[in-house]
């Protein structure tokens, strides 16, 4: 309980600049305007394509108020801020089956590219798992960046959890395979497979993670795949545009945002969730273990618009 207080005090302190930008504009337009009419409406628009909700985010957003204003016969813009908050909370629900693989025999494929954080949250959510008291296995499959397998096993010994590792530059697949086969033997709940930091537009790189996909569904077809896409929030379109390419080559089944703390582009959450129909599963404000949590719609639109 304490761990989940201090997240909730590092989301708020790590979105301030976000809130910054855009909840001191929105307040502005709120208390500026008596009435809502088009230029208030433009005006919002404006402010949420500037916090990095996206354009097709921001419409979706501003229709779905326009509908609401309309049902409930609204004529000040001061009365319908609350209608804001909770038109984004229902853009960013995660429904409850988006963890199912807690619940079963699973596999968790993290993908993205360089730099994003994907060694770094496969050992936090190690750590989590295991906290919950679940068996954890780690495949090192990113055997192409120098020092990411020393990295891994470092997030294996901190979370106390086994690990499948072999040398620089061997073959990632292979890895995924002794992977299995100690998952399986091993009787573990969670499998949590660290991959090579891959773009898009790398044909081999894409065969590749295909051969892993098809490994562990041959290999190990009682488990759930889950593809979570890691993604830095402070890159803002580019962390959209990153989910987008993965998920039209790859079954992406979830977002892993990182980086939320010191960004003011916080509003990529709401955008991802919204345009790509894809989860965000979890959300990451800091290097510690327990920095890294299940995404709540609800705790993250209150600690965007400092709702106590």
């Amino acid at each position: 309980m304490e761990e989940k207080v201090g997240f909730l005090k590092k989301l708020k302190n790590g979105l301030s600049k976000t809130r910054q930008s855009f909840i001191s504009g929105v307040d502005s337009l709120f208390n500026g305007f008596s009435e809502i009419d088009d230029e208030f409406y433009e005006e919002l628009e404006e402010l949420l394509v500037m916090a990095d909700i996206g354009i097709n985010t921001t419409m979706s957003i501003i229709d779905g108020l326009k509908e609401k204003v309309k049902k409930e016969k609204i004529k000040e813009a001061g009365a319908c801020k609350q209608l804001l908050i909770d038109t984004i909370k229902n853009q960013m629900q995660v429904h409850e089956n988006a963890y199912e693989f807690l619940n079963r025999k699973s596999v968790l494929l993290l993908i993205g590219v360089n730099g994003v954080g994907k060694t770094t949250s496969v050992g936090k959510l190690a750590g989590q798992f295991k906290s919950m008291g679940k068996k954890v296995v780690l495949a090192a499959a990113d055997t192409f960046r120098a020092g990411a397998i020393e990295q891994l096993k470092e997030w294996a010994n901190r979370a106390g959890v086994d690990i499948i590792a072999g040398q620089e530059g061997s073959d990632p697949a292979a890895i995924v395979y002794d992977a299995v086969a100690a998952a399986k033997a091993r009787e573990a709940d969670i499998l949590l497979c660290d991959t090579a930091g891959r773009l898009h537009n790398k044909k081999n790189l894409m065969a590749e993670l295909h051969k892993i996909h098809t490994i562990i569904e041959k290999e190990y077809p009682d488990a759930l795949l889950e593809t979570l896409i890691v993604v830095d929030g402070t890159t803002g379109q580019n962390a959209l545009e990153q989910a987008r390419e993965f998920s039209e080559v790859a079954d992406v089944s979830g977002v892993v945002l990182t980086k939320l703390d010191g960004t003011a582009k916080g509003g990529i959450a709401i955008a991802i969730q919204s345009e790509l129909n894809i989860p965000v599963k979890y959300i990451g404000i800091g290097e510690q273990m327990g920095d890294l949590q299940r995404f709540d719609a609800e705790e993250f639109v209150n600690a965007l618009f400092e709702i106590e």
